[in-house]
């Protein structure tokens, strides 16, 4: 599989998952929290935001250490792939929930491990979907330049 991805392309796949991600998490957020729409929307956002950015810097970090390592995306490279993303935004996140939702750290950090729960198969699943649909993409490509 190719790795090489532009930084349109990155910003395409960040772009991507975080609007499926606000699409599912804000009204989900609303209704198991009971805070507004718009202040989980406002949350759901910056955390998009951070996360966006996260995505882009993690994943070029991931295929150059794939070049590098020289390693498949199996299911277990998937798994670790989403366990140190989360990792990593977890760090950022905490002690944003804490503030705007106006609880303890210990709270969001719970709170952070609900979101976990749901975002490692998310992300496990979004990035699995677009390769796959991206190998799909760059074949037909490849085949009508031949043809």
């Amino acid at each position: 599989m190719n790795t090489e991805k532009s930084v349109k392309e990155r910003f395409f796949h960040a772009l991507g998952f975080e609007v499926v991600a606000i699409g599912i998490c804000a009204p989900l957020g609303t209704w198991l929290l009971g805070y507004s729409l718009a202040h989980m929307g406002l949350l759901t956002l910056m955390i998009s935001l951070i996360a966006m950015s996260w995505n882009m810097a993690f994943n070029a970090m991931f295929d150059w250490a794939q070049r590098r390592l020289d390693f498949r995306r199996t299911l277990w490279a998937r798994g670790v792939h989403s366990v140190l993303f989360e990792t990593g935004l977890l760090v950022a996140v905490v002690p944003l929930a804490a503030w705007w939702l106006g609880i303890g750290l210990w709270e969001a950090f719970v709170l952070d491990i609900g979101i976990v729960l749901f975002f490692l198969p998310y992300t496990f699943a979004f990035n699995w979907i677009y390769d796959h649909l991206r190998a799909a993409v760059i074949a037909r490509k490849n085949r009508l330049s031949a043809a």
